[in-house]
């Protein structure tokens, strides 16, 4: 082992306890992977056959990495047989094979993706004699999904129905397992739901398990949920050798099912567990670690720990205050620019943002910049809720724009099928059956309406009239957090259509079409080049990856700290996103830029900010406020030092 692979002493001390309970808790960049894959290589080293040891993660990056770490360590006459390292779901994959026939099943039965299930939803519904556009597939497969997580049955979910809606979704429920019964296939909540019904509802199958299974090391423990955790109850219930690890203050998945709960209480489920914490940083600074330190000892609900390292003391964090949104994208653009002249990779830098709505001024800013980026997600034009604003404002104006009629006759639902679209599409409206073609001609006079609205108002003025007048609103408004983030990206959409008001009659409306069209294409850069570009991309996205330079944007209360859009935020709400807040700061190795923006549009309207109260936990002697650097109309550069 070289000077780089060596373990410190808190590291040993979680590799040498091999017989028993073993909470790792594992401070950011504090060497976790290292840790669980240098025990699980001294298992097998003091003589633990491979095969006896099951490692499960939440990602195919994740499981890729620590087998190929398990496999560098082990010698070559010791790797005769491998543990099991993968993520939950192939987990579940294996044990549903292993099973099939108990579980009515065959070994090759078909996983059912998103949109194929969702599919599936909206003909139960039709089944039923249900309205897909009344009760929208999305929202009911949310539902399911979200019961499934909490290891809820179809039929204890019946037993505890107390409105319309949860009855809908259990006639609509029955009818999905039904249909997919017959189909042979499953969804992704089932590969973790059916396996830990098995296990514990046959005590033979379970034993068998536990019996192969004798070490259990679970990755990212906070972030799992109901059935994820009685699933690995049930394989160590037997020997109690499991590992996990995880930290508390890093749980910011709880709309996903993630329970922070699960790590919290490791030790009253394995009364004697041994506990050990990783708390030397490797990855950052110590400016930034004593920022992150400060900023996460607010929260109540955590396992204390105290961040600290042995690394250089590093630049003082640096704070922009912006004019507004458009200014804070240019401060970011121009520094990274700077960065990149100075040397820097484009690739190590970094751009963090809490919604994604506001990766649109910051893609603007890189291209003006001529800054090569790359957002990890999708690009806002690409969007698919973007994308179906921009159909209905074209189709409104071009009905003879197939493609466009296409993407949105039937968003949101409204009972159109693909035979009665291809019937449509073919001249044959007047052999369509009178109620469908009620229906069309109700699209079209939707289509009419908003034509109108687009000829005679601005432009930001007309796509607020759509999104009001399709249902788009109504239906992302009442639906999950996903469909609220997806109305936040069309509300960013007004708020960028502000700037083609001031043109003359259709002028503005053409603008923005062809904009938006270009914008599209130039986001489809050749992959060689993306890999290359800043990154650009939500916290969230950013958990388990770390940058040497990282700007983070949009600190100003209500949007980072984010307030929901209809509901007063919980204690619990407010934790996780300083919880949030600590992962964005503790993926930066060398340097930290922050901002804010005194005013930002938000649905077409100006809104005037206050700084985050996250700004005010950081030590101010750690801070360094950035002046305005800021181009005249001569293209010569004015600073202002107030």
């Amino acid at each position: 082992m070289n000077k780089k692979d060596e373990l410190n002493v808190a590291q040993k001390e979680a590799v040498l306890h091999t017989e028993g309970p073993l909470l790792i808790v594992a401070g950011a960049g504090a060497g976790k992977t290292k840790t669980l894959t240098a025990r699980i290589a001294s298992l097998i080293a003091s003589g633990t056959p491979g095969e006896s040891i099951l490692a499960v993660t939440f990602t195919n990056k994740a499981a890729k990495e620590m087998r190929e770490r398990v496999a560098a360590l082990i010698s070559a006459d010791q790797s005769g047989s491998m543990p099991f390292v993968g993520t939950f779901h192939s987990l579940g994959v294996r044990l549903i094979r292993d099973n099939s026939e108990k579980l009515g099943v065959t070994r090759h039965f078909t996983i059912l993706d998103e949109e194929d299930a969702r599919s599936i939803i909206k003909d139960s519904l039709i089944s039923r004699g249900l309205d897909p556009k009344q009760f929208e597939p999305r929202k009911i497969k949310a539902i399911i999904s979200r019961n499934k997580s909490d290891f809820v049955t179809r039929e204890q979910f019946a037993e505890k129905t107390s409105s319309y809606i949860e009855e809908v979704t259990h006639a609509v429920w029955e009818e999905y397992e039904a249909r997919k019964k017959r189909e042979n296939s499953l969804d992704f909540d089932d590969l973790l739901l059916l396996p830990t019904l098995l296990l514990k509802s046959d005590a033979f199958v379970r034993e068998q398990y536990q019996r192969l299974w004798r070490h259990v090391h679970v990755d990212e423990y906070q972030d799992t949920n109901k059935v994820q955790y009685t699933l690995v109850t049930l394989l160590a219930e037997k020997h109690k050798n499991i590992c996990v690890v995880g930290d508390s203050d890093q749980n910011i998945y709880s709309w996903r099912g993630a329970n922070i709960e699960n790590i919290l209480r490791f030790e009253r489920d394995y009364p004697g567990a041994k506990v050990v914490l990783l708390e030397e940083n490797y990855r950052s600074t110590k400016t930034i670690i004593e920022a992150a330190n400060e900023v996460i000892k607010k929260n109540a609900v955590r396992i204390p720990k105290n961040l600290f390292t042995n690394n250089k003391e590093g630049e003082k964090i640096s704070l922009f205050e912006a004019w507004n949104e458009e200014d804070e994208a240019r401060f970011v653009a121009r520094t990274a620019d700077r960065l990149i002249q100075e040397g820097a990779q484009p690739n190590n830098i970094t751009v963090l943002y809490r919604a994604n709505f506001q990766s649109r001024v910051l893609e603007e800013a890189f291209l003006m910049a001529n800054v090569p980026y790359q957002v990890l997600g999708t690009k806002f034009f690409d969007r698919k809720e973007i994308k179906d604003v921009i159909s209905y404002i074209k189709a409104a104006l071009n009905r003879e724009s197939l493609a466009d009629v296409k993407r949105i006759i039937n968003t949101p639902a409204r009972g159109i099928g693909k035979t009665t679209i291809a019937k449509l599409f073919a001249n044959q409206f007047g052999e369509l059956p009178a109620t469908m073609q009620k229906k069309i001609n109700g699209f079209y006079a939707v289509l009419a309406e908003i034509k109108e609205a687009v000829e005679t108002t601005k432009p930001s003025e007309a796509i607020k009239f759509l999104i009001k007048k399709t249902g788009i609103e109504e239906v992302l408004a009442t639906g999950s957090e996903e469909d609220k983030e997806r109305l936040e990206n069309i509300k960013e959409l007004v708020t960028l259509a502000t700037r083609y008001d001031p043109l003359e009659g259709m002028e503005g409306v053409e603008k923005l079409l062809e904009d938006a069209a270009l914008a599209s294409e130039q986001d489809s850069l050749e992959e060689k080049k993306e890999k290359i570009g800043v990154k650009l991309m939500t916290v969230h996205t950013s958990k388990g990856l770390e940058f040497p330079h990282v700007f983070v944007v949009g600190l100003e209360q209500g949007l980072f700290p984010h307030d929901r859009m209809d509901t007063q935020k919980t204690k619990d709400e407010d934790e996780e996103e300083r919880r949030l807040f600590y992962v964005a700061l503790t993926r930066a190795r060398e340097k930290v830029y922050l901002s804010w923006a005194n005013m930002r549009t938000i649905f077409g309207m100006k809104q005037v900010n206050t700084p985050s109260e996250f700004l005010y936990d950081i030590p101010e002697q750690l801070i360094e406020r950035k002046e305005r650097e800021h181009e005249n109309e001569f293209g010569g550069k004015v600073i202002y030092l107030d």
